[in-house]
């Protein structure tokens, strides 16, 4: 890879070395540029269809998976499809994500579907980032979609962030949770210039006391749009709580549709949605400081989506 390929590595991998994970699968322009593997954790190139199987034998402890994709091919459309397969009480870390450098005049675009199998007692934390640069007029366009399903007390945490620079994103969850699962999930978007970013969570409580937190945090800023639609059902006794917090900025515009489905007396279910500008005595408490109005939104937007 070159200077610029690295940098964009190192991006989607929040500036950590990627090939200090157990196991590691980098993608580039479509192709497959490296791979480790260990005795714990494989990973298999589909036969099928463009994509790789992941698999984390059962009582694997504290695991890493890394498996970036990169693109700097303007005009590129890639599509993968990957399934992780995680045995019964294992625990892993995987991180995931897909950063885009268009200098050229096509769109670039990267739609990854990602299928999460967990075992019984089994515990994901799945770290996944987007990003685009490039100074070309082609867009930068990510299409994430998530399916997650999750066997009896497994536990899974979902942190997702786009950082900048992505011009049209949709973005998909989908989960089912069988009894005393639980699925977090944290979302951090950045938009501005003319962007669109479509978020969509639909979360199914099959089973008794299934749990799961969503949580959206985003800024739309200059001319931008948002859109956070949620939908959780509850089939039995089981607790959800979805809140959607946004930041507005010049004519930024965010939307949030929440729908949550009880289908039983003990379904606890709860949405909250917050959205506005910055706050004015937080700016003025900065101001006062000796910062400028534009650092002062800087840095509370920045702590805003940490």
């Amino acid at each position: 890879m070159n200077k610029e390929e690295e940098a964009l590595l190192k991006e989607v991998v929040g500036n950590e070395d990627v090939k200090k994970a157990d196991s590691y699968n980098i993608r580039k322009n479509g192709k497959l540029e490296d791979r480790k593997v260990n005795p714990n954790i494989n990973i298999v190139t589909k036969e099928d269809k463009s994509g790789i199987d992941v698999y984390v034998k059962e009582d694997t402890l504290f695991g890493t998976v890394n498996i970036p994709v990169i693109i700097t091919e303007s005009g590129l459309t890639d599509v993968v499809y990957n399934d992780f397969y995680i045995g019964k009480n294992a625990n892993v870390i995987i991180v995931a994500g897909c950063g885009i450098t268009n200098n050229g005049h096509w769109d670039a675009r990267h739609d990854g579907i990602h299928r999460f199998f967990l075992e019984e007692g089994a515990k994901v934390k799945y770290i996944e980032r987007h990003c685009g640069l490039g100074v070309g007029s082609g867009k930068r366009i990510l299409n994430p979609v998530t399916e997650i399903h999750m066997k009896a007390s497994s536990y899974m945490v979902m942190d997702t962030t786009q950082i900048k620079g992505v011009d049209d994103t949709i973005r998909t969850t989908k989960a089912e949770l069988e009894e005393n699962a639980t699925l977090v999930v944290t979302e951090k978007i950045l938009t501005s210039k003319d962007q669109v970013a479509k978020t969509s969570f639909m979360v199914e409580l099959k089973g008794e006391n299934a749990s799961t937190h969503v949580t959206s945090r985003s800024v739309a800023t200059e001319n931008s749009y948002q859109e956070f639609v949620s939908n959780v059902v509850g089939n039995t006794k089981c607790y959800a709580h979805v809140e959607c917090d946004a930041i507005i900025k010049e004519n930024g515009q965010v939307k949030a549709i929440p729908e949550i489905f009880a289908k039983n007396i003990d379904a606890n279910l709860i949405h909250e949605a917050a959205i506005g500008k910055i706050a004015g005595d937080q700016l003025n408490k900065l101001m006062s400081l000796g910062l400028s109005e534009k650092e002062a939104e800087e840095v509370i937007i920045e702590g805003f989506l940490k």
